[in-house]
């Protein structure tokens, strides 16, 4: 049997034809070509006036908290249960990351949490919309409101994702999005900060430039210390070949999210990414959870994958777990009850029918295995 990833991009011929042109025809005078050009169409699909491409979505939130102001002392609120690149860019700028529990359903920021954790030095809530799923925005708006703290969004895994109708990313202070080989639409590596304030937009831009003020009449004049996260006119001209195909992209992969839903939504103490009535689920990356009656762990479903011939992409661990964060006091039981009993199931654009239902059979031999079925 064929080994099925968990994840590969979708590249083809639109991409490979951009990129050649950027390749033969963009230094010079039109070095910037593709980057502008990218940005323009995403941050036309996000219905915001203003994006930054950039080298990785780290960077993008990097740069963003930097232009907010965030630095030593400060303290920024998010979720234990996260990929270490929301929280590294807090201890870049000298700033804490206060880690709280998340919603038992949807695995994001529990805003009850959020507001207990808020203290004089609470400097932004930063809300990570994790596997596409949505934090409630509603509630850690509102809040954001009543203690005047921004709300930023890392909607790296969010592209497609909408609530009440507004993109992911496009609702917070700003938003950053992850263009990783991993994801749904990719540049290979890259990101992109997006927001609708002029002002921080620009504080941003000029950050991401070295510190050179946009339209200076000054060569290599920095007027302060800045950053080097701009993405390379190669990989814009990717981008920009997804962004033309990314409503099909999306839809792929909501249609494989559908598939593994039907076959194991009837399934005992088996549940998967949630979608609110009021929101749209990207489902960049459909994940099972099993009920803890089941008995079933990670490690079971590891070595059942792995005989399977199928990637195992465990549930993300609870930062505070981490060498480098396990002296920072948390209480999140729900995070670190979550990925001892989840998997991440494979969903890249090409996979077939064949192939789901070979993920699929896994899932139920070991409930099976435990007695469940």
């Amino acid at each position: 049997m064929s080994r099925i990833h968990y994840t590969k991009p979708s590249v083809g011929e639109l991409e490979a034809q951009y990129v050649l042109d950027a390749v033969q025809n963009g230094w010079g005078e039109r070095c910037y070509e593709y980057i502008t050009r990218f940005e323009q169409a995403f941050a036309q699909h996000m219905d915001v006036p203003y994006a930054i491409a950039t080298s990785s979505c780290t960077g993008a939130l990097h740069m963003g908290m930097a232009a907010l102001g965030i630095g030593t002392g400060d303290e920024v609120i998010l979720a234990n249960t996260n990929w270490i690149a929301s929280a590294a860019p807090i201890t870049y700028l000298g700033a804490t990351p206060v880690f709280v529990d998340v919603l038992p359903d949807s695995w994001c920021l529990d805003p009850q949490q959020v507001r207990r954790a808020i203290t004089p030095r609470t400097k932004a809530i930063l809300a990570v919309h994790i596997y596409g799923n949505l934090c409630d925005m509603d509630a850690l708006l509102e809040i954001g409101r009543e203690f005047n703290l921004p709300v930023i969004e890392d909607a790296a895994e969010a592209i497609g994702s909408q609530w009440r109708g507004r993109p992911a990313g496009s609702l917070g202070a700003f938003g950053a999005f992850s263009f990783h080989g991993t994801k749904t639409m990719t540049t290979g590596e890259g990101g992109i900060f997006v927001c609708s304030d002029k002002a921080l937009y620009e504080r941003v831009l000029t950050l991401s430039n070295h510190g050179r003020v946009a339209g200076s009449t000054r060569q290599f004049w920095p007027d302060f210390i800045g950053y080097k996260y701009k993405m390379s006119n190669l990989q814009a001209a990717v981008g920009c070949a997804q962004i033309e195909r990314v409503d099909q992209l999306i839809e792929r992969k909501r249609t494989i999210f559908d598939h593994y839903a039907q076959a194991l939504a009837h399934l005992p103490g088996v549940s998967m990414n949630p979608q609110p009535g009021h929101s749209q689920n990207g489902y960049w990356m459909p994940t099972v959870v099993f009920d803890e009656a089941t008995g079933i762990t990670r490690e079971a479903l590891i070595a059942a994958f792995q005989a399977a011939n199928i990637d195992a992409r465990v549930f993300f661990w609870p930062l505070s777990s981490l060498p480098m964060f396990q002296d920072v006091p948390v209480n999140t039981p729900v995070a670190f009850a979550l990925p001892g009993r989840a998997i991440n199931l494979p969903s890249y654009h090409d996979m077939t029918d064949a192939d789901q239902h070979r993920v699929i059979e896994v899932v139920r031999d070991v409930l099976k295995h435990k007695g469940q079925l």
